[in-house]
């Protein structure tokens, strides 16, 4: 089927391809032309008047699951290590039908924002929810939305040094073998795929040593990708001196992880040696604004990264500590945090959007996203400059970012439609927020009994 997408207000591609006059047309899923004229032939028509077009965005880094522990009191006003240390006994309560909800709403979330394309770290695994990997991969799939789900773990317990319970964490050999059968069973390499896995240790001080290097050797072995959090505080730089007598990018370098394609995420804390190295080994990093805002962690330094050939996306990160899953916000986020160390003519709305969605591909290392272009795949946002918000504006891309767009009126995944005049067809959003909320506190009271 062709679908000519007529009359938009403006389409930024994301490329050097200028915003073609006459639309797009879309067929079996992919974008086929930008059409300087109409086109000769077509089968459906979307007229797209007023509307600024977007490649779709891509999110990458979050947690799924922390939909369910938005502002917990206990952790509100705290910093990462005793902010975690408030939520891991809540999580360690978390059932199937929780991982379920809090993906669907997740996703939900994150479409209705523009985003087309998630990434999900999710690493809480008990015997209460021994595979809910498998959960996310078929929620995920069922909203409509790209994914690359990653198998996270944790192995080093409050018993031996670590930071997490001893109820959430499992065995190295577990985890390994687990995310065999994951890979086995999830990951599509095809291009124009709709699931892939990676594979993401959590952190250097929930994982063992052992742990990250064999990770490292399976992700080189299965051609997946590698991620984890790193450099995101400076408790997590002092915790690695004084375990492993090193700074946190020089023990995953020991251990493999910058000869294996990967990208890791906040990356705040870095020296511009070690950002250097970063560029060298082309391992990219997920900048998230809103969460290193809430839990002070600092601002990620973007401009070095970019100066050192550092690939760099967005993250909207948990739900817990960014309370929100909505990307469009986060690239605002990102333009107003960057430019508080940067000048200002360089952080640009068309610079911030390029975080959003063209870094966010090279990210996950995806060449069919993230742009507008023939070829790739027909993942569009459509937003509207109908609200008040956007009245007086006169350059409408960059209203978007500065004037803080939050939702999209319409989203195309793959040619098809997932919503449709701000309303989701995939999910039904009133069922989901009943169950979602109930669920979220019943998850509480488990944890409090």
């Amino acid at each position: 089927m062709k679908i000519w997408i007529k009359n938009p207000l403006t389409i930024w591609t994301g490329n050097d391809l200028p915003s073609p006059s006459h639309g797009l047309l879309i067929e079996g899923g992919q974008i086929q032309s930008l059409l300087g004229e109409e086109p000769q032939s077509h089968d459906a028509v979307m007229d797209a008047s007023g509307l600024v077009v977007l490649p779709g965005l891509i999110n990458t880094h979050h947690h799924f699951y922390q939909t369910l522990t938005r502002s917990v009191i206990a952790a509100i006003n705290k910093p990462l290590f005793p902010w975690l240390t408030s939520l891991y006994p809540i999580w360690a309560h978390l059932t199937e039908d929780d991982i379920r909800l809090s993906t669907q709403l997740a996703c939900a979330e994150l479409l209705l924002s523009g985003c087309t394309t998630a990434v999900d770290h999710h690493y809480i695994v008990s015997t209460n929810i021994p595979d809910p990997f498998s959960i996310q991969c078929a929620a995920a799939e069922a909203s409509g939305i790209r994914t690359v789900i990653c198998r996270g773990s944790m192995s080093l317990g409050e018993s031996d040094g670590g930071l997490p319970p001893d109820s959430v964490i499992q065995s190295d050999e577990d985890i390994l073998h687990q995310s065999e059968r994951l890979i086995a069973k999830w990951n599509n390499q095809a291009p124009g795929a709709k699931t892939q896995i990676a594979l993401a240790p959590c952190s250097p001080f929930s994982v063992s040593e052992t742990l990250m290097r064999d990770t490292a050797t399976l992700a080189k072995q299965e051609s997946v990708l590698l991620h984890t959090h790193l450099a995101e505080t400076e408790d997590e730089n002092a915790f690695c001196i004084e375990r492993y007598g090193e700074r946190p990018l020089d023990y995953i370098e020991r251990l493999g992880w910058l000869d294996a394609p990967g990208w890791l995420a906040h990356g705040i804390h870095f020296s511009l040696d070690e950002i250097k190295r970063l560029g060298g080994a082309s391992v990219g990093v997920s900048h998230c604004p809103s969460s290193n805002m809430i839990l002070g962690s600092g601002i990620c330094p973007v401009m070095d990264l970019e100066t050192a050939r550092v690939p760099v996306g967005l993250g909207v990160d948990g739900s817990a500590s960014a309370d929100s899953s909505n990307l469009m916000q986060e690239i605002r986020q990102a333009l107003l945090i960057q430019r508080l160390n940067s000048p200002t003519e360089a952080i640009t709305p068309e610079r911030a959007l390029s975080w959003g969605t063209v870094g966010g591909a090279k990210l996950i290392q995806r060449d069919d996203i993230g742009q507008i272009a023939p070829g790739y795949e027909a993942d569009l946002a459509f937003f509207s400059l109908d609200e008040l918000r956007f009245s007086g504006a006169e350059d409408p891309l960059s209203a978007l970012v500065l004037s803080g767009a939050h939702r999209a009126k319409h989203v195309m995944v793959g040619g098809n439609w997932v919503v449709s005049d701000y309303h989701l067809n995939t999910i039904d959003i009133e069922r989901l927020a009943f169950d979602h909320s109930s669920a979220a506190s019943a998850l509480l009271g488990r944890s409090r009994l």
